[in-house]
Formats: C-alpha cells, sequence, structure tokens
C-alpha cells in the first residue's frame, strides 16, 4: 500500500526518470544515436577515398583514350604494342623480365 502512495505522490519525477533514461538511451543507440553516426561517418570516409580512386582512374583513361583517338601519337602506340602483344622491329632482340 504505501508503494501505491509513494507512486501516487511522486508521479512527477518518476516520469522525468524514464523520460530522461528513454532519451538518453536513444541519443547514445538506436538508428539515430552516436553509434549509428560514427558507422555512417566512417563509410562516408571510406566512400570518399574510393571516389578519388576512381576519379583519378577516369583521368588516366580519358588521358589514353586521347592519345589514340584524335591525334595518334606513335610513342603511345609503340608502348601500347610492346607491352600488351609482345612485338618489336626485326632487328630488335625481345627479353620478358618476370
Amino acid at each position: 500500500m504505501e508503494l501505491k502512495k509513494f507512486i501516487l505522490n511522486k508521479k512527477f519525477i518518476l516520469l522525468n526518470i524514464f523520460l530522461t533514461i528513454y532519451i538518453i538511451t536513444n541519443l547514445i543507440g538506436g538508428e539515430r544515436g552516436l553509434a549509428s553516426y560514427l558507422k555512417k561517418k566512417n563509410i562516408e570516409k571510406n566512400l570518399t577515398t574510393k571516389e578519388k580512386d576512381l576519379e583519378i582512374k577516369i583521368k588516366d583513361l580519358e588521358k589514353k583514350n586521347s592519345l589514340l583517338s584524335n591525334n595518334i601519337d606513335f610513342d603511345f602506340l609503340d608502348i601500347l604494342l610492346r607491352e600488351k602483344l609482345k612485338l618489336g622491329k626485326k632487328d630488335e632482340i625481345i627479353i620478358q623480365l618476370n
């Protein structure tokens, strides 16, 4: 009986305690809490580094494509033939190093 009287007399304090506990648990955990924020921040960091790597690869491919499309660069074409097809001139000796 005393517990019932205590709860009725102190219901405002108990309500505040429960609300405070609820808010604190949702700030730390939960879908929009601190832990979720840190995970999303880490994912964003990884994606930005991947984006920078992909931009570098795209620029490199665009440069190689421009060398082969508009004005043919014979030096670059010679490098490609030697590396990819292992071709050379008649009087050259090709040694493959591993």
